[in-house]
This record gives structure tokens, sequence and C-alpha cells, in this order.
């Protein structure tokens, strides 16, 4: 019998099973702030880890789905939202959006958030990992669950060339 899990992350797991998905939730020794110290303990490679990063487009939160290894474009991110300009949330907005701290955002459930895409790349993909509320949980599932429990629209999001994960403002 596991211990309780922090509030947030029984969220995403009672959303998990209400949805049927087949997926599971990892709890990780240690928390982990970057894409690439996620990679490292889940055992996964840098372009399995989903980094789920809420943009500002004229004013309503949207969540860009992205794979560790690559950066999203806001210009791209706005484009596919229909807005003017794209920027990246501030805490508090993450928060507000999504329930969750940023570093923890998992794709789903999201009480404010309309529209969420995705980086096409990742369909690709046997398994992926996204954030599972909190910095020390993630879960694991198909690229193909990803999209359908985050109502995802697959799109181009990402930066064109590839970049050291640990960039400022993602990780």
């Amino acid at each position: 019998m596991r211990a309780t899990w922090p509030e947030p992350v029984e969220r995403v797991a009672a959303f998990l099973r209400e949805a049927g998905a087949e997926a599971r939730i990892e709890e990780l020794d240690a928390g982990v702030a970057t894409a690439e110290e996620a990679a490292r303990a889940a055992g996964a490679t840098l372009d399995q880890i989903v980094k789920s990063l809420v943009f500002i487009c004229d004013g309503r939160p949207v969540l860009a789905l992205v794979p560790g290894d690559r950066r999203a474009d806001a210009d791209k991110v706005a484009r596919a939202a229909a807005a003017v300009g794209a920027r990246i949330a501030k805490r508090g907005e993450v928060e507000e959006a999504t329930g969750f701290a940023p570093g923890a955002v998992a794709p789903f459930p999201l009480p404010d958030v309309g529209t969420v895409l995705v980086d096409q790349s990742l369909l690709g993909r046997d398994l992926v990992w996204v954030g599972a509320g909190s910095t020390t949980h993630l879960a694991a599932l198909a690229p193909a669950d990803l999209v359908r429990l985050a109502r995802a629209r697959p799109m181009d999001v990402v930066q064109d060339s590839t970049y050291h994960a640990s960039a400022k403002g993602e990780g």
C-alpha cells in the first residue's frame, strides 16, 4: 500500500482512473527541476519528457506540451491559439489556470485552460512522461492517450533547433 500522495497528485491519479487511462504514476526519490533531471529519474530519454508550459495568449491561458529536448516557440503558440501574442505565464497565473505549481504542472485536469497544444514530434514516441502534480511525481502514458486526455491539438509549437534543456525559462 502506497503512502498518501500530495493532493495535486491524487487529483491527477483520480482523473486517470476515471478516464480508464493506461498510465502509471511514479514517485521519484527526489524532486526534479529540469527535463534532464526528470529523464534521468524516469530512466527515459530527454525527448520522452513532456514539458507542460503555460502561455498567456491575448489574456487567455494556453498549455503547450513540448518535448524535453526542445524549446517552445511563443510565436507558433500564439498563431496556433489564434492570438496576437504569447508570453510565458507568471507563477500565479500558472497556479490559477492549472491548479498546479510551476514545475509540477500536469496536462490534466486543467480547470481554466481552454486550449492545449501538443508538439507533433511527441506523437512518434512509444511512451512519454508528464508531470503528475508535484516535482516528485511523473506519469507515463502513450502519446495518443496524452492527446485524448488533455484534449490537445497536435501542432508544430517548438523552435526549429534543439537546445540545452536547462535554458532559462523552460526546464
